[in-house]
């Protein structure tokens, strides 16, 4: 086992990590840009080490920085939570480099998945559902392009092959708008993610976000852990996510896990993991792989009982990797809120000081959190100040006991989205469970 990890990250993910070092026995060196100088993990940390101004490109982004840190504190890995550098190949081909163990998949499978094309191709190969679409990327050729969409059908989306966090997409009804977006597109991939590269995919008109989690050690062990809908969405970005997916029958759960275990046995895939598909009038379609943990992860602990944080710890420092399928266990329902500091309902962010912070308690209730009274909410980074998760024995119970954390749960001197979440754990439709991607957008367009 490793005796020291440098957690390259921040806010609520550093202060998890932070937690399953502790119990694993392992000390740790965290880093912080100067606006994370007060941060409750910097405090509680064997060792902390500022690598650099607020901006996230001078600090959080920066690998030589986080590389320097982890020289001069004699870590011997580095776990990259989640957001930032978690999913970059170079980096984690870097890190190696340097002697450190990066803890996740190794860069050739972050490559691999990480490009949406080659994901696709992958997925092909293991036996794991696709969505339909264009064979790779689209060629240049537009006549082509208008071929390769009708034999699709219309509505189609463009999607950008090195994408992500609902960037690089457009939606297409008709042939005569498709041309100019694929243009666009390609323009935006360009700039956002370096790689023009776009494909088309068939636009599914109401799907729901489903979600397998997967743990594997490299070689022939991998298990999967159930799986998480994530439908409530707004502009692609995530608000509650729950464990297990209402009204989806267990078999077949059962048969797309065990694809994705299968796919990550094939691919040598080490460490945590998730597929995402959209699932639609009885059909899995998979969209992509993050090959990093979650920020949903939660969710799927309260219900199996295993510890993912620790896990992709253990398999990293090259223990054996004893889970076997048969030992995962599926009990309870769990929801998490992901509690962001912005405007409710505009979702315009509201960093600033916190003048009174309670946290809700109870059976079966638990906050994942960095922040605390009298901390200050930086502007540079994402909104996110914390995650409440509820478990209960049934979905029912759940829902019940997540309206009563929220009523609550305090958080003054800055606006949250917690009047939000209060509203969708009353809405009928969410209560009923199996809501599209699409439902909170609609919802909130007709409010008054």
């Amino acid at each position: 086992m490793f005796e020291k990890i440098l957690i390259a990250n921040r806010g609520e993910i550093a202060l998890r990590i932070q937690r399953a070092c502790r119990e694993l026995g392992i000390k740790t060196v965290v880093v912080y840009s100067e606006a994370d100088r007060t941060a409750k993990y910097v405090r509680l940390a064997d060792e902390a080490v500022c690598i650099g101004p607020a901006s996230a490109k001078d600090s959080y982004l920066s690998m030589p920085a986080l590389i320097s840190a982890a020289e001069v504190t004699d870590a011997e890995a580095i776990h990259p939570g989640y957001g930032f550098l978690s999913e970059n190949a170079d980096f984690a081909e870097r890190v190696e480099k340097s002697g450190f163990v990066f803890i996740g998949p190794r860069p050739e499978t972050i490559r691999l998945m990480g490009d949406k094309v080659s994901a696709k191709h992958a997925m092909i190969e293991a036996g794991v559902p696709v969505v339909p679409g264009s064979d790779g990327a689209l060629p240049e050729d537009p006549q082509e392009i208008l071929r390769i969409a009708r034999n699709v059908g219309y509505p189609v989306i463009i999607k950008a092959a090195g994408g992500g966090g609902g960037r690089g997409m457009r939606v297409v009804y008709t042939e005569a708008a498709l041309l100019n977006a694929v243009g666009m597109t390609r323009t935006e991939a360009g700039a956002a993610f370096n790689n023009p590269e776009v494909y088309l995919e068939k636009f599914l008109e109401n799907p729901r976000h489903v979600e397998i989690q997967v743990l594997a050690d490299g070689g022939r062990n991998a298990v999967w852990l159930g799986e998480r809908d994530c439908s409530m969405q707004r502009r692609h970005q995530k608000v509650i996510e729950e464990a297990p997916a209402p009204h989806i029958q267990r078999k077949l759960i059962e048969r797309i896990g065990e694809r994705c275990a299968e796919a990550c046995r094939k691919m040598g895939y080490r460490g945590a993991g998730t597929f995402e598909f959209l699932y639609e009038n009885g059909e899995f379609f998979f969209i992509e792989m993050n090959t990093r943990i979650q920020v949903e992860h939660t969710v799927t602990e309260m219900i199996t009982g295993v510890d993912l944080v620790a896990q992709q710890i253990r398999i990293a420092a090259g223990e054996k990797f004893t889970l076997r399928q048969r030992d995962v266990q599926f009990r309870g329902h769990a929801i998490e809120c992901r509690i962001n500091a912005e405007d409710p309902f505009k979702f315009t962010p509201s960093p600033g000081k916190i003048t009174a912070w309670h946290a809700p308690g109870g059976m079966g209730v638990r906050l994942d959190s960095h922040v605390f009274s009298g901390y200050s909410i930086p502007p540079n980074y994402d909104s996110m100040i914390g995650k409440l998760i509820t478990y209960g024995d049934t979905r029912e119970q759940a829902i019940a006991r997540m309206q009563i954390a929220l009523s609550e749960m305090v958080v003054e001197g800055i606006q949250t989205n917690i009047p939000l979440h209060r509203e969708l754990m009353q809405d009928a439709r969410f209560v009923e469970g199996g809501t599209s991607i699409h439902y909170l957008e609609h919802k909130l367009s007709q409010r008054p």
